[in-house]
């Protein structure tokens, strides 16, 4: 009986994880993500170790990192103002072709041995402007993909878990295809993924919503999603403190190679699993957060894992244990994950749907834009401080951001309780169970 019972409780479980897989629409596209960003992690993997491979360069690393998410900054912010125009199942199927082609590419050139480091780095910058329209589409998307609005932070989440999940597959196939094959295989498996999500996309029913609104002058609409964007602050304050920690924090995958190559002495299989070990703990903190049945106290869970982030990568940068790095980067993955999902969640329930390409262009910008500078200065601390200390230094400006939003979080309840009152996201303040709307400010 006892047995039973557990796998009641089990399959009970599963179904709440499991629940926007309801929707049809994201079934699909989560099937086919599946496959994609299996290729996406092995090509990253391998596209790092290429790079140090060829230049035995820190500031290379940050700099070809730099070229691929740069233009997120610069055309996000517009992208975001044609993501709320087009439409986004059509445009999400040309973002992929092109990145399809762009992994073919680079394959062919590392296949007959003619890859220079001017091809990475034009090629890195055609990805970069082809994701500054990717992603805001992408996180725009997944709301006209799911049947029940209360299920989009569930979506989110299992959004999250999947990128992590294939961070587990993908860099530890492609530590074992470097050392054996080299990384043009890798750079052809990315590109032949790509197929398995056109074609999920292409079997999807899409009712397009339309709005109201007529589409005036670019600018118009780019200075609207910007006063609408800064002009509340609970959006306002996840995006300067995702930009921050952007600049912060981002660094630490791109200095994995000198760590696995210099620091705990390995070769790329090391970097693999080190990059494999961040995807456990990432997956983990995605799978927790899909098992939530509540957008309440997302703001406690962010700022936790600002901390846990900020604490753990301290740590690892000073470890010249294998087995050590793999534990820590386990819980800073946990951090890390939990960090962008939560705040995703929050920006995605609270934003009004007509805005919502332009406010997730800011997030792009915010989150991809911000990075290749904090990449940047990375590579260049690293060549004169070393990787530790700059690593270290993350750590401590993720901590000091924890502090921050920790005090700010009392404000932000007060703000938001009356929107989440307004959009009826919770059943019960829907009802107008104002004890409910009291249990929301207790858990924040």
């Amino acid at each position: 009986m006892v047995s039973k019972n557990k796998q009641v409780n089990l399959t009970s479980n599963l179904k709440v994880i499991l629940r926007s897989l309801g929707s049809r629409n994201f079934k699909l596209f989560f099937s086919g993500q599946l496959v994609s960003l299996s290729g996406t992690w092995i090509q990253t993997v391998a596209m790092s170790w290429l790079v140090y491979r060829l230049t035995n360069s820190a500031f290379m690393l940050g700099l070809v990192t730099f070229l691929s998410q740069v233009p997120s900054f610069f055309f996000a912010p517009f992208a975001g103002v044609y993501v709320d125009r087009w439409n986004k199942h059509k445009t999400l199927i040309f973002t992929q072709a092109v990145s399809m082609l762009q992994a073919f590419t680079i394959a062919a050139l590392t296949l007959t041995g003619s890859i220079k480091i001017w091809h990475i780095m034009l090629l890195s910058i055609v990805l970069g402007l082809t994701n500054a329209f990717d992603m805001p589409v992408r996180q725009a998307f997944i709301i006209e993909m799911i049947e029940d609005r209360k299920d989009l932070g569930n979506a989110i989440a299992l959004n999250s878990s999947l990128v992590n999940m294939t961070r587990l597959i993908g860099p530890a196939i492609a530590g074992i295809i470097v050392a054996k094959f080299g990384e043009g295989i890798c750079f052809t498996l990315n590109g032949v993924t790509f197929i398995a999500v056109i074609i999920a996309l292409l079997f999807m029913r899409i009712k397009r919503t339309k709005f109201t609104n007529v589409h005036r002058h670019v600018f118009v609409e780019l200075k609207e999603g910007f006063r609408y964007s800064f002009g509340f602050p609970p959006i306002r304050d996840m995006l300067i403190l995702l930009a921050v920690l952007s600049f912060a924090i981002m660094q630490y995958t791109v200095l994995m190679p000198v760590f696995a190559k210099d620091i705990l002495k390995g070769g790329s299989d090391t970097l693999g699993f080190l990059m494999a070990s961040i995807g456990v703990g990432a997956f983990i903190g995605a799978i927790y957060l899909a098992s939530r049945k509540s957008v309440l106290g997302l703001g406690k869970i962010m700022a936790i894992s600002t901390f846990l982030f900020g604490v753990t990568i301290i740590i690892f940068a000073f470890s010249k244990n294998f087995i050590l790095s793999m534990i820590i980067l386990l819980f800073a993955g946990v951090g890390f994950i939990a960090l962008l999902a939560t705040s995703n969640t929050i920006l995605q329930t609270v934003t009004d749907d007509d805005k919502r390409g332009r406010v997730m262009s800011f997030y792009t910008m915010a989150f991809m834009g911000i990075a290749p500078f904090g990449s940047l200065a990375a590579g260049a601390m690293a060549d004169r401080i070393g990787g530790p200390l700059t690593i270290m230094i993350s750590g401590v400006i993720s901590l000091v951001c924890g502090v921050i939003l920790t005090l700010r979080l009392p404000k932000l309840r007060i703000i938001l309780r009356p929107v989440y009152i307004k959009k009826g996201i919770i059943p019960e303040v829907a009802k107008g169970l104002q004890a409910a709307a009291d249990f929301e400010g207790r858990q924040e």
